[in-house]
């Protein structure tokens, strides 16, 4: 047994065939009315942008344009996917936050970096010629007895 849908009712494309006793020989649903008028200026326009003159041949180029576009994006077009959402959806998609491809930042310059003249020492060597030579260069060696430092065991986080 086979089980009808209503996929069929939706399928009807609202079209206009023209006006009453003078048909146009094709058909052309609403929103492709709706989308190639609009476009057709628009291809006109860029044509007159680019340079081309007014005349028989670029308006019937146009006019190819204007179907070519139409049909483009009438197929893009349902009863399940209305124009409003296809244009909403357009804008959505050029509007998106997209990901910066670009570095952020100027030029880079070693003008700041310090040089010294001698190689430093590593980290466990400067500590051990701290302890025997007394410091630092220019340090100030302090009197009496050095303060222990106070070890925070567990005992001390668990009253936090």
């Amino acid at each position: 047994m086979r089980i009808r849908t209503d996929d069929e009712v939706y399928r009807v494309d609202a079209v206009w065939l023209g006006p009453p006793k003078a048909t146009f020989p094709w058909r052309a649903r609403y929103v492709a009315w709706l989308i190639g008028i609009p476009a057709f200026f628009v291809v006109l326009g860029i044509e007159r942008w680019a340079g081309w003159s007014f005349g028989f041949f670029s308006t019937a180029w146009g006019f190819v344009a204007t179907i070519a576009i139409t049909r483009l994006l009438t197929a893009k077009i349902s009863h399940e996917r209305p124009l409003g959402t296809v244009v909403a959806m357009a804008g959505r998609e050029l509007n998106t936050p997209r990901e910066m491809t670009t570095g952020t930042g100027g030029a880079v310059s070693a003008s700041r970096v310090r040089v010294r003249a001698e190689r430093p020492l590593p980290k466990h060597r400067r500590r051990r010629q701290y302890q025997h030579h007394g410091g630092p260069p220019g340090a100030v060696i302090p009197q009496g007895t050095p303060r222990a430092r106070r070890n925070r065991g567990n005992a001390a986080r668990a009253g936090r």
